[in-house]
Parts: C-alpha cells; sequence; structure tokens
C-alpha cells in the first residue's frame, strides 16, 4: 500500500473539496463560541468570586448557591433547560420581548456556556485572590492606595499570575465540551461533521474533526504557555 494511498484513504479530495468549506465555517462558529463566552464568563467568574468572598452572608449564599447549581449539574442539562425547557414557554417571552432569543440556538447556547464557565471561573479566581499574600493589602493600606486601586493595580495583576494555568485548563475543557452545541441544531465544528457524515457515510469525515479540535487546544495551549511565561518572568 503506497503513501498516496493512504493519504486518499484519510483525505479524499472529493470529499475535501465537498466539505472543507464547511468545516472552515463550523471552525469558525466554535471559535467564536468558546472566545465569547469564556470571556463574558470570566466577568461574571470574577463578580461571583468577590461575592463569595463579600462580607454580605446574602450575596455569598447567592454566589454559592449559583456556584453549586452550575458545577453540580451537567452542561448538556443546562444547555437543553434553556433551549428546549425556557423556549418552550414561547408566549410568555413574546409578552415581555425576548422571543428573540430564546428562539436563537446561538444565543441559548452561548448563554448556557457563559454561565457554565462563570461558575468554574469564579472558584478559579476565588483561589487565586486568597493565594495574594496579606501583607500586600497592608502594604495599600499603608500607602493609602484606595480600594479600586489596590484591587486592580496591586490584588489582580498578582491573582492573575496564579489563576492563568487553571484558566486554561478550563478554556481547553471548553472547547471540546463545546461540541454539544450541535445537539440543538447548531453548526459548529461538531454539527458540521454530523452533517457531512449523515450525507457521506465516511469516517475520514470524523477524523477531520478530531484533528481539528486537536489543532485548536495545541495553539491555545502553546499560547497560554507563552503568556505565562510572559507574565511571570519576574520570577524568573
Amino acid at each position: 500500500m503506497t503513501i498516496d494511498h493512504l493519504l486518499t484513504l484519510v483525505l479524499d479530495p472529493d470529499l475535501l473539496e465537498r466539505y472543507g468549506p464547511r468545516f472552515i465555517d463550523g471552525l469558525w462558529v466554535t471559535t467564536k463560541l468558546v472566545a465569547i463566552s469564556f470571556s463574558l464568563g470570566a466577568v461574571l467568574g470574577l463578580l461571583l468570586a468577590l461575592a463569595r468572598m463579600s462580607h454580605h452572608l446574602l450575596l455569598r449564599r447567592l454566589a454559592a448557591g449559583y456556584i453549586y447549581f452550575f458545577r453540580g449539574s451537567p452542561l448538556l442539562a443546562q444547555l437543553f433547560l434553556l433551549y428546549y425547557g425556557l423556549g418552550s414557554l414561547r408566549t410568555f417571552w413574546q409578552d415581555i420581548g425576548l422571543w428573540w432569543f430564546f428562539r436563537e440556538a446561538w444565543l441559548c447556547t452561548l448563554l448556557a456556556f457563559t454561565l457554565n464557565t462563570a461558575a468554574y471561573q469564579a472558584e478559579i479566581f476565588r483561589g487565586s485572590l486568597m493565594a495574594v499574600a496579606p501583607g500586600q493589602y497592608e502594604a495599600a493600606q499603608a500607602l493609602n492606595l484606595r480600594r479600586s486601586t489596590t484591587f486592580f493595580k496591586v490584588i489582580l495583576p498578582q491573582s492573575l499570575l496564579v489563576a492563568i494555568g487553571p484558566l486554561g485548563n478550563e478554556l481547553i475543557l471548553m472547547i471540546k465540551a463545546s461540541a454539544i452545541a450541535s445537539l440543538v441544531t447548531l453548526y459548529d465544528l461538531m454539527g458540521v461533521t454530523k452533517l457531512a457524515f449523515s450525507r457521506s457515510f465516511d469516517f475520514q469525515i470524523y477524523l477531520w474533526a478530531a484533528v481539528l479540535y486537536l489543532v485548536i487546544v495545541e495553539l491555545v495551549r502553546r499560547l497560554l504557555k507563552r503568556l505565562e511565561a510572559r507574565l511571570g518572568r519576574h520570577l524568573n
């Protein structure tokens, strides 16, 4: 068996011509979904972390309840609950003017992913903020710095150095978990893969998808490694 024949088995030119552009579109949908939901989740996660560390009992309990629910239940169940569950209340959403949101698979998936990753990122941020030495707070107080200045200029930069590794792991897990978006008719990378396989019945379609996911994860891993090295260069 020649190398050309082996390549044909895993990279059929006709199949690539037919479905290659669709795979690029699906890859773009997956990238947008993960990037936007992770970014929004980071903002919400930081707020939840601060709420968990607040002196207000009600805030702490509300944040803890949110984190417990979204970390303790499957992402797939959360996605179905938003898209099929809340989406079934069409009349209610029309009455309050939000049906445009809950009828769209893309927006429901984005919301589900954002709410889910926010819960995980909240615990990452909370742990990293607690890892900052108490002396940093005392030094900022001695210099008479405002609380906002202390947080954004002193505490947060140091905590991000601790959080970058766990946040990177969460991002990689999100990339792989994004495959479930195809279950609500979203044509992301896995959605396009399922569509192409249903028409071609060629196993190499799934091989392409696996390789593309692997490439994305490897690129993210290398980027995060460089970022972590750059943020911690003063420690070396």
